[in-house]
């Protein structure tokens, strides 16, 4: 290569994605490739396991659509595929169900933050479900305990409630309202 003459990084692509050994967990954002390390720890997992009882028998019972959980690909576009730790798609859309993953946006993504998630899953993911129009957005701290619920309103998010510990949490996608703390007594 002649000098002074810069490459372009490589733009990475679902195909590209598809074909990654399966050892390894990655995401794509913006056409970048974004390995996902370490694993989760504990707390997020439990953290994980409580939230998903507590919704899935609600979504279940009223046969409001479908909640699912890492690992799973969210496949927004060619260059932007994510595995957010739980997401629901309405019963009206589950046509987006592919045997790949979810292809499209969900009606609501809920990101556990981890220590080396954090950055990622505050700003670029958010501001990238908002880009896709993600009706809810949800950030599960298992630090603190504590939940947020973000709104898509003229396509930015809007913070509608939040609680740590306790305290409501009002999700207008489930039409559901609970306290945290029935969550943080599943731990």
């Amino acid at each position: 290569m002649a000098a002074g003459v810069a490459t372009q990084p490589k733009r990475w692509t679902y195909e590209d994605y598809y074909a990654l050994p399966d050892d390894q967990r990655y995401e794509v954002i913006d056409g970048e490739l974004l390995p996902m390390v370490p694993s989760p720890e504990s707390d997020h997992q439990k953290f994980s396991r409580a939230l998903f009882r507590r919704l899935d028998s609600y979504v279940a019972s009223t046969k409001l659509g479908e909640l699912l959980y890492a690992p799973l690909d969210v496949i927004l576009n060619d260059e932007n595929i994510v595995q957010p730790d739980l997401v629901f798609v309405r019963a009206d859309r589950v046509a987006i169900l592919e045997r790949r993953g979810i292809v499209g946006a969900p009606d609501l993504v809920i990101e556990i933050l981890s220590p080396f998630s954090v950055r990622r899953d505050r700003q670029r993911k958010m501001r990238l479900y908002a880009q896709f129009g993600v009706k809810e957005f949800w950030i599960v701290d298992p630090g603190n305990h504590g939940i947020e619920v973000f709104t898509l309103k003229s396509g930015a998010y809007e913070l509608q409630c939040k609680g740590s510990e306790r305290g409501k949490i009002r999700s207008n996608v489930l039409g559901l309202e609970f306290d945290v703390a029935e969550v943080i007594e599943q731990l």
